[in-house]
C-alpha cells in the first residue's frame, strides 16, 4: 500500500462507479490489477453507485451528457422496465454514457488529486513529528 496504487485504486474505483453497465465491480478490479493498484480499494469504491444513489447518479449523468451534447431531452414519461429501457435506448443511450464518462472522468481525477494531496500532508506531518522527537531527545542529552 503506498502512494500510487492507493491514488490509482480511488481512480479506478471512482471512474467505474459512474460506469452505466453491470460489473462495475469486475471492471474495477480488471483495471487495478492491469495497472497494479490496490485491488480492494479499487473495488470497495465502486460501491458508491449502490441502489440507493444509482438513480440520482445516473440520471444526473444523463442531463449533464444531454448539456454537454445540446440534446434535447426527450422522454416524455419513465416506465421502470427493461422493455422501455430498450424501446428508448437510443434517446438516452448516448447522453448517458457521454455524461457518465465525464462525471467518472472528473470525480476519478479528483479523487486521485485529493488521495495523493492528503498522502502527502500525512507524510509531512510525520516528518515534523520525528523532527520534533528527535530535537528534544538532542535537548535530554546535552
Amino acid at each position: 500500500m503506498n502512494r500510487r496504487s492507493v491514488a490509482g485504486a480511488v481512480f479506478i474505483g471512482l471512474f467505474c462507479a459512474f460506469l452505466p453497465l453491470p460489473s462495475q465491480m469486475v471492471f474495477a478490479a480488471i483495471l487495478a490489477i492491469l495497472f497494479k493498484c490496490n485491488l480492494p480499494i479499487a473495488v470497495a469504491l465502486v460501491w458508491i453507485s449502490n441502489p440507493i444513489t444509482m438513480a440520482p447518479m445516473f440520471y444526473f449523468a444523463y442531463r449533464l451528457g444531454a448539456w454537454l451534447l445540446d440534446m434535447q431531452i426527450s422522454v416524455a414519461s419513465i416506465d421502470m422496465s427493461l422493455e422501455w429501457l430498450w424501446n428508448n435506448l437510443h434517446a438516452i443511450g448516448y447522453p448517458l454514457l457521454f455524461g457518465s464518462l465525464v462525471c467518472g472522468w472528473v470525480s476519478g481525477v479528483s479523487g486521485f488529486v485529493i488521495t495523493r494531496v492528503l498522502w502527502r500532508l500525512h507524510v509531512i506531518s510525520r516528518w515534523k513529528e520525528r523532527r520534533a522527537r528527535k530535537r528534544a531527545r538532542q535537548g535530554l542529552d546535552m
